[in-house]
């Protein structure tokens, strides 16, 4: 098992996290020079199907799970515990993904909260993802639904939150740089390590979003499935380290 403990993250440092969602490595990604690769200035992890874990991790990235199952074994077919993942390798997990929370899984905030509290029992840092969809959206109703979001879950250093505006997922709509700005001050204040920003971030945006004081890097979806366009995410970040304060 890794323990929390070697995994302690330096000081100062943005994390930008590949969600491959349900696709194959991108070509190239397992290469020498790949962006995916651990980076000297920055946090990289690449969230990889169950079936590339292995392929990732042989090949030095840093890599997390993009789900797992908060019992640790039992009569429950077709699933992965949380220790399994650590096991394999994987540093991280992501909780509660948009994906997740909506149907066929239907995932519950309480059902998330035993995620998150599995893993770290497992040995490996969750992502909790957290965020309003756009009804709740038009309704005025983000801080509240971020609200009940976190109160089942028991935040500490070692958990990172990524707010994923559902409504901007994959439509190309974002939020503006100041908006985001002002929910991830807001979800600061509830404790936790690190704040990303989850929502069609590109090569394009990514500076603007992560200059913002309370945006501690980005989940990236779309764009982290093109090499190129990842890099500049990437490149992005690096030009603001030394910004925030990572694990003691």
């Amino acid at each position: 098992m890794i323990s929390l403990h070697s995994l302690k993250m330096k000081q100062g440092r943005l994390i930008i996290a590949a969600n491959w969602k349900m696709n194959r490595a991108p070509e190239g990604a397992l290469a020498e020079g790949s962006p995916y690769l651990p980076n000297k200035d920055i946090d990289v992890v690449v969230f990889a199907t169950l079936l590339d874990l292995r392929r990732c991790i042989v090949a030095g990235i840093i890599t997390g799970a993009q789900y797992g199952f908060p019992k640790e074994k039992g009569a429950y077919t077709g699933e992965t515990s949380m220790q399994m993942i650590c096991e394999e390798g994987a540093q991280y997990v992501l909780c509660g993904h948009s994906e997740r929370r909506d149907p066929p899984h239907n995932e519950t905030d309480e059902f998330i909260a035993e995620q998150v509290a599995s893993a770290l029992k497992a040995g490996i840092y969750p992502i909790l993802c957290i965020g309003e969809t756009e009804k709740e959206h038009d309704a005025d109703l983000t801080f509240d639904v971020i609200d009940r979001q976190l109160k089942r879950v028991t935040l500490t250093p070692k958990v990172t939150i990524a707010y994923e505006p559902r409504w901007a997922i994959g439509s190309g709509k974002t939020p503006t740089p100041s908006e985001a700005q002002k929910i991830h001050a807001f979800i600061k204040k509830k404790g936790g390590s690190r704040t990303l920003y989850g929502g069609s971030m590109n090569g394009k945006n990514a500076k603007d979003f992560l200059k913002q004081p309370d945006i501690d890097g980005g989940l990236i979806g779309g764009a982290s499935l093109k090499p190129k366009e990842f890099a500049m995410i990437v490149e992005a970040a690096r030009a603001i380290t030394g910004r925030i304060t990572g694990y003691a």
